[in-house]
Formats: structure tokens, sequence, C-alpha cells
């Protein structure tokens, strides 16, 4: 099985007042970061990302899924 690793918002802004912070819950678009092989190189592949990028106001962060 081949798995897809990518990164994906939580959160959008909405200025409408009716959210803390204007922040929505929200689960954004997948953008593929890479491919890996086994659900191991996948794993390690996500926690490097998120090691080494500020997920930010958004909490933009790596997941992986089977394909």
């Amino acid at each position: 099985m081949r798995y897809r690793v990518f990164i994906r918002s939580w959160w959008k802004v909405n200025k409408t007042g009716n959210w803390p912070n204007n922040l929505e819950p929200h689960c954004g678009r997948k953008s593929t970061l890479r491919w890996a092989n086994s659900e191991a190189e996948a794993r390690a592949i996500a926690q490097q990302y998120n090691a080494t990028h500020n997920p930010g106001r958004l909490s933009r962060k790596a997941e992986f899924e089977g394909c």
C-alpha cells in the first residue's frame, strides 16, 4: 500500500464576529507533500515536516493516509 503525505489547515479566517479570534474550524484542502511506501515512512515524513515548520494561526500541519 502507498501512503500520501499531505498538508492542510484546520482553521479558516471568518471575520463575521461569530467565532473566537475570528477563526472558524475548517478542514482545508489537502496539498500533497510526498508519497511513501510504508506507514512508518509516511509517519516519519509528516513528523519531520511538523517539527521543522511552524503551523501558524491556521494550524497548517502534515498528515498521511493510505491509498
